[in-house]
């Protein structure tokens, strides 16, 4: 009987979507064992391909457009409306509109960029009718707190002098009050579900400032700026409208677009695979598997928490299925993957090499990758087969336990 392999990778950032990535690992393994029956089932987390895949999985239509950019600059944007029966919805995903691929390298700077396009993209889909949003977060350049989203749509953030704060989470240093009553009236007659990582939160000393603001070019100082700024929106936000959103879980989703998105427009906040999984049916597709390969931009301490390597490893676990992370970067901790469902992880990569090489080089790296790692289930097999005398081992199930790769830290954003 054929090999049958699930792949079920994420995108890598900047580079590869989830898609790409899934037929570069299938062309890899294919060049290891062509009788492989193969099924792919690339995966989105609520960042880039969000809409495009819940689109496709429901026969749906993309529509585009232009927003302002996280730099304030006009963007090509797009939102979708699903297909089939119930209230008629639509999908969206901040980063269409604010994400980190947006900003250009020299422009990062998460004091001033903003996730005003976002709320464009809501008034988009108000325009169209939609009775239902799905709003995915991820892969943000942003570290707003939503508060762009929020003016957008007609929500005033005032300072103590009561003028008007401009873009960016810097300027949320001087919030002193939020007024409402220009808040777009049709936001109180949808249904505002956001999937987002629930274990990101707004403020304290796992804050979304502290935890992914290196990420997006602020600097230690920036950082505590940041902190110190997303601190005082957290307590004007309480003290306004009663939502308390410091720690609360989601709230640091896509730099605290989450906050913003429940307190102030409404939304309610999942965790991203409660929502995602409702549309792309992996489950059904693991029943059938032998063993299971992922893939994303790094693997590191933060992977169990929420990334889609820990998710498909949780969920491959279930029917007793081996599974293989591949990675631009294997970062600090990895180890601790081995006990979330990973069985055997490696970096794609080869060589030394810069950022810019490997981001270019990206698929056939994956590829030559994921052939590496086939052609080591197949040595494992054989061994088993030869063992299979004296170690009771399932031959199809064989993998080699913690075969890491180790590279030099450092290309995070591959």
């Amino acid at each position: 009987m054929p090999l049958k392999v699930v792949i079920a990778p994420s995108g890598f950032k900047e580079s590869l979507g989830a898609d790409e990535a899934a037929e570069h690992i299938a062309k890899g393994i294919q060049n290891a064992l062509p009788s492989a029956s193969i099924v792919k089932a690339p995966l989105v987390d609520g960042g880039e391909g969000f809409t495009k895949a819940l689109v496709a999985a429901t026969d749906g239509t993309l529509h585009h457009l232009t927003v302002t950019g996280p730099v304030g600059r006009p963007v090509q944007s797009h939102f979708g409306i699903l297909g089939g029966n119930g209230p008629k919805t639509a999908v969206l995903e901040m980063a269409a509109a604010a994400g980190l691929r947006l900003v250009p390298g020299d422009s990062r700077d998460p004091l001033i960029t903003t996730t005003y396009g976002v709320g464009e993209l809501i008034r988009a889909v108000l325009d169209a009718g939609a009775q239902r949003i799905l709003i995915g977060c991820g892969d943000s350049g942003t570290n707003d707190g939503g508060a762009g989203a929020a003016q957008a749509l007609g929500i005033r953030l005032l300072d103590v002098y009561g003028q008007d704060l401009g873009f960016g989470g810097g300027e949320l240093e001087c919030l002193d009050r939020i007024d409402m009553s220009g808040r777009d009236p049709r936001l109180d007659e949808v249904q505002i579900d956001v999937a987002c990582n629930w274990h990101n939160v707004l403020c304290g000393p796992n804050g979304v400032a502290r935890v992914f603001g290196p990420q997006k070019g602020a600097s230690p100082e920036t950082v505590e700026r940041l902190a110190s700024a997303l601190d005082c929106y957290a307590a004007v936000i309480e003290q306004d409208t009663g939502h308390a959103v410091y720690e609360a879980p989601g709230s640091g989703a896509s730099g605290g677009l989450g906050a913003g998105l429940q307190a102030l427009l409404g939304a309610t906040l999942h965790p991203r695979y409660d929502i995602v999984m409702q549309y792309l049916e992996i489950d059904t597709l693991l029943q059938q598997a032998d063993i299971v390969f992922t893939a994303e931009g790094g693997i590191d301490f933060q992977t169990p928490r929420g990334k889609i390597p820990a998710e498909v490893a949780r969920r491959a676990k279930q029917y007793g299925l081996p599974v293989i992370a591949l990675a631009g970067t294997i970062g600090k901790d990895a180890d601790i993957n081995f006990d979330y469902g990973i069985d055997s992880f490696a970096s794609i990569l080869n060589a030394p090499c810069t950022l810019a090489e490997a981001i270019t080089q990206a698929g056939p790296l994956l590829e030559q990758a994921a052939e590496r790692m086939m052609r080591m289930v197949l040595i494992g097999q054989q061994l088993a087969r030869q063992s299979v005398a004296t170690i009771p081992v399932k031959t199809e199930h064989y993998i080699p336990r913690r075969a890491v790769i180790n590279v030099p830290h450092g290309l995070h954003n591959l």
